[in-house]
């Protein structure tokens, strides 16, 4: 056979042989909406470093969760954002706190149509803004942090959240929420464990969606960007603890550690496209310097197809509606 005869082009000479070869495909399920619901307001608020992205009042997120169930997506991830913090998080275990108010209402509203998930940590919820408990020295308290963690996934789950997304990074948090919902009955309630989780600038713009109270960082606890390998290692202890599904964040400047985690995870793996990748495109493209919609395609078709069975996106609306109509 010629040289000339292999000609891989034949196989993209039209958008239908584009189509027919393509190895990677996305589907409205495969997308989860993460969402922020605030206290103390009556309608949503734009939040500004996120443009499209809003604060939902309760009754406004009745509206979100029913075109979410419309449009097909896979599910929803509730964050909550209170209007009172205090050291340990108070809020976070309020049965009438913010975010378990707000899972009573999505359950209510998306009737099975799709899976309410729920944020367990205590970020949102602190006045120093931390992932847990602190010490006298100032130093997040891993067991301390845990006991905490225990106590809100027993509320969360009552409030009827179908998958806890454990974003705490706290060394054991699989294992003790997992002991704690299975102790109190809650069998059927599903850990998201974010597995590899790492400390990364492309949070910026989530800390203004959650009205972060941060002072200092969050080193000591989520993962250095430098490390591969131990993304491998944290997925693989949080499965033997128990977790149903675990989570590589950020997603698009780590697709080598989701592919790592894809080829050997033995439960679902999931990807975070996070509020600064969001963020990046979105001025990109208010600029004119990219093409927004492909850009977006692009951006999230690389995330599944470097792995990712599901990816949570805050496009996952508008990437749902366009895809049901090509």
């Amino acid at each position: 056979m010629s040289q000339r005869s292999i000609r891989p082009r034949r196989l993209r000479n039209s958008p239908a042989m584009r189509r027919l070869v393509a190895e990677t495909r996305l589907h409205p399920a495969d997308l989860v909406l993460p969402m922020f619901v605030r206290e103390g307001i009556s309608e949503p608020v734009a939040i500004g470093s996120m443009p499209g992205v809003v604060h939902h009042s309760l009754d406004s997120l009745k509206g979100a969760i029913a075109a979410a169930a419309e449009a097909g997506i896979g599910g929803v991830m509730l964050f909550g954002v209170p209007l009172e913090k205090d050291a340990i998080g108070s809020g976070a275990t309020d049965p009438d706190g913010i975010l378990n108010l707000a899972t009573r209402v999505a359950v209510q509203e998306a009737g099975g149509a799709l899976v309410v998930q729920t944020d367990l940590c205590l970020d949102e919820f602190t006045d120093h803004g931390h992932c847990g408990v602190l010490d006298d020295t100032g130093r997040v308290d891993n067991d301390a942090t845990l006991e905490r963690y225990r106590d809100m996934a027993l509320v969360q789950a009552a409030s009827g959240s179908e998958m806890l997304g454990l974003s705490g990074m706290m060394d054991g948090q699989t294992a003790v929420v997992r002991e704690a919902l299975e102790g109190a009955g809650f069998v059927d309630t599903a850990i998201l464990a974010y597995a590899a989780k790492y400390a990364s600038a492309y949070y910026g713009p989530f800390r203004e969606a959650v009205n972060s109270s941060l002072v200092g960082d969050r080193r000591a606890y989520q993962m250095d960007s430098a490390n591969r390998r131990e993304g491998s290692l944290e997925v693989e202890l949080d499965i033997i603890e128990g977790a149903d599904v675990v989570m590589v964040k950020p997603a698009g400047s780590y697709l080598d550690v989701l592919a790592d985690v894809a080829a050997t995870s033995t439960v679902p793996v999931w990807a975070y496209q996070v509020s600064g990748e969001y963020a990046m495109i979105e001025a990109a493209a208010a600029n004119g310097w990219i093409d927004r919609e492909r850009a977006i395609d692009e951006s999230v078709l690389a995330i599944k197809r470097a792995g990712a069975d599901v990816v949570l996106t805050y496009w996952a609306l508008e990437l749902a509606e366009r895809l049901r109509r090509s």
